[in-house]
């Protein structure tokens, strides 16, 4: 009897995958043998990332673009569907942040939020949904943050979007469960990114400054590291967590539940 054949690597598109939470999962999901396209809007972290995975042996590509233009999500859906004939799971984590209340802000922040952090998630599952649905298998994981569970002062276009994403991976939840497609959401809370650490190297703030700056926060006391955040968003992209969809997962050490305590 000749042996079964392996199983094909399975695919996972992510976006915002040059930097920060997007990165980590990139690797993570490599790093289990999964393909990886990367999608960013900065070419050359775009291209990192690929870089490191495939020094590491495994199989990836990079898609540059602005996930907010739904060309962008059609070209990476495009790019990994020739190279691996496959979509298995999307990571839609590609996200900007502005502050400002809404009678402060400028008309065109609010719609630049809008249009990266939530019409960017439509594009991307509007773009791996097909081919899902053709196989009649898939995951698709939704990067909120836990600004939708407990609002912050001065982040209206952020908290509003990350509250937008909840409700429209819920409906796809509910549209395609009998696609055999599940769909569900990370809320990380305070994790210390790229975003955070360029922020803050320009005051000449370094990394471990930063985590004691967050030290006391939520319930353990620190902020997350990505590497857990795309822990999280690993379990739930694959086959452990095949009974779950349409759930809201916080992965924010219990800040959520704390009222945002300290100390």
């Amino acid at each position: 009897m000749s042996p079964s054949a392996a199983p094909e690597p399975r695919v996972a598109l992510i976006t915002g995958a040059g930097a920060g939470i997007g990165r980590a999962c990139a690797l993570r999901f490599a790093a289990a043998g999964w393909r990886v396209a990367a999608v960013d809007v900065d070419a050359g972290r775009a291209m990192a990332t690929t870089a490191a995975i495939k020094s590491g042996g495994g199989d990836a590509l990079d898609v540059h673009g602005d996930i907010s233009l739904p060309a962008t999500a059609r070209l990476a859906a495009q790019a990994a569907l020739a190279h691996w004939d496959r979509i298995d799971a999307l990571v839609a984590n590609a996200g900007i942040q502005t502050g400002g209340r809404l009678l402060d802000m400028p008309e065109s922040d609010w719609q630049r939020v809008m249009a990266v952090n939530v019409d960017g998630v439509a594009h991307a599952c509007r773009a791996v949904l097909p081919a899902m649905i053709a196989r009649r298998t898939g995951s698709i994981v939704v990067i909120s943050s836990v600004n939708a569970m407990q609002g912050v002062r001065g982040m209206a276009a952020y908290d509003t979007s990350k509250a937008a994403v909840i409700g429209l991976a819920r409906q796809l939840a509910v549209e395609h469960g009998a696609d055999g497609i599940r769909v569900n959401v990370v809320c990380p809370g305070n994790t210390i990114t790229d975003f955070h650490i360029d922020r803050l190297a320009a005051r000449g703030i370094g990394v471990e400054q930063i985590r004691e700056l967050t030290r006391g926060y939520g319930l353990l006391g620190r902020a997350a590291e990505p590497e857990e955040i795309a822990a999280s968003v690993y379990f739930l992209a694959g086959d452990e967590a095949s009974f779950v969809t349409g759930q809201v997962l916080a992965v924010d050490g219990g800040f959520s539940i704390s009222a945002g305590a300290r100390g």
